[in-house]
């Protein structure tokens, strides 16, 4: 008997997609940023995500490219690869 719904953004690989195109969405500020919040509120309030599932996913996009943050923690800029993401799906 399952007593729990799998969750969609448990795999931090969804979970960097879907912020990408979150990121892909958001016009950015001065010089590209794309401010946390920006897409912070969407995911965990509209997509129904978890706080570590974002973190897992901003880790896993920056890793793979798409996404850079800064060490301050406030805002991201989409990296070129990551237009390419969007174009494959």
């Amino acid at each position: 008997m399952k007593h729990a719904e799998p969750r969609p953004y448990a795999d931090p690989e969804a979970a960097a997609r879907q912020l990408v195109q979150l990121a892909a969405s958001i016009e950015p500020a001065q010089d590209g940023r794309i401010y946390i919040e920006k897409m912070n509120a969407p995911f965990l309030f509209t997509l129904m995500g978890r706080g570590s599932e974002f973190r897992a996913g901003l880790e896993l996009a920056a890793k793979k490219g798409w996404l850079t943050f800064h060490e301050s923690g406030t805002y991201v800029k989409l990296l070129p690869p990551g237009e390419d993401l969007l174009a494959s799906q």
